[in-house]
């Protein structure tokens, strides 16, 4: 298949896009809401490892496996002939917002292991104002994409 053949499967490969984006954003923004309640969760209690249970589940079956294809799909929708104009400056914006949301999907699959192994190197405020951060970047990757401000 050549790149050229993309432009064919385009309302597809949009459609698969968002589908995953938004598999990966109720992840985004319910994962660290049940870190603000890991938190303060005595360790090894029933609580505790019911939330490991939880966030295990969630990150493995749910959030990474919607990265991994909202990544798949925007690549494919960027080799697209005549999807994006690349003299215009919006798309560095989406990128930029993509790559933090990554780098914070990062973050939270970090921490799920320091839960795991009953570390708690936060403060249930500090997870309450990351429970922000995904609200955010979402903000500023859908302006981009539908306002193209430049």
């Amino acid at each position: 298949m050549t790149i050229d053949a993309f432009a064919a499967f385009y309302p597809w490969t949009k459609a698969l896009h968002l589908i995953s984006v938004f598999a990966w954003m109720a992840g985004m923004f319910y994962l660290p809401r049940l870190y603000v309640y890991h938190t303060p969760a005595p360790v090894g209690g029933e609580r505790s490892e019911m939330l490991k249970v939880m966030e295990r589940r969630l990150l493995r079956a749910i959030i990474n496996p919607a990265m991994a294809a909202a990544w798949i799909f925007g690549i494919i929708l960027v080799l697209t002939p005549g999807v994006i104009d690349w003299s215009a400056g919006w798309w560095h914006g989406k990128m930029l917002g993509f790559l933090l949301m990554s780098g914070f999907h990062g973050h939270l699959a970090a921490a799920r292991k320091s839960f795991e192994r009953d570390e708690r190197k936060h403060s249930e405020r500090y997870w309450r104002i990351a429970n922000e951060v995904p609200t955010l970047l979402l903000i500023l990757i859908v302006v981009m994409v539908i306002v193209r401000p430049f």
